[in-house]
């Protein structure tokens, strides 16, 4: 647990990174189609927030996940979640909107 939260949190500087780094990150996307289609983490798997409890035998539960929103909100919902579920979530802080500001 990290700042009094049920879950990690990362930046996505941070994030990125680890990805330029070769790391092999498992990334889940949760914001709806049409903001995956204006632009994504090309490794990112796409289960939009409304559809994860239904999707969750898509997420290999002994690996870590990095969740990721349009600006961190959605994610912390999803991650605190997903650690309810025993998966080991981690925030994306500032999702896309700060990926997209600080990485491109």
């Amino acid at each position: 647990m990290h700042n009094g939260l049920p879950f990690e949190e990362i930046s996505s500087k941070e994030l990125n990174d680890r990805l330029e780094r070769g790391e092999s990150l498992h990334i889940v996307d949760v914001r709806e189609p049409h903001e995956w289609f204006q632009g994504h983490i090309p490794s990112a798997r796409h289960i939009p927030l409304g559809q994860l409890p239904h999707r969750m035998d898509e997420l290999d539960p002994q690996e870590e996940w990095f969740v990721i929103c349009h600006s961190g909100g959605r994610s912390a919902l999803a991650c605190e979640w997903l650690e309810e579920q025993g998966f080991r979530a981690v925030n994306v802080m500032g999702g896309m909107m700060f990926w997209e500001g600080e990485i491109e």
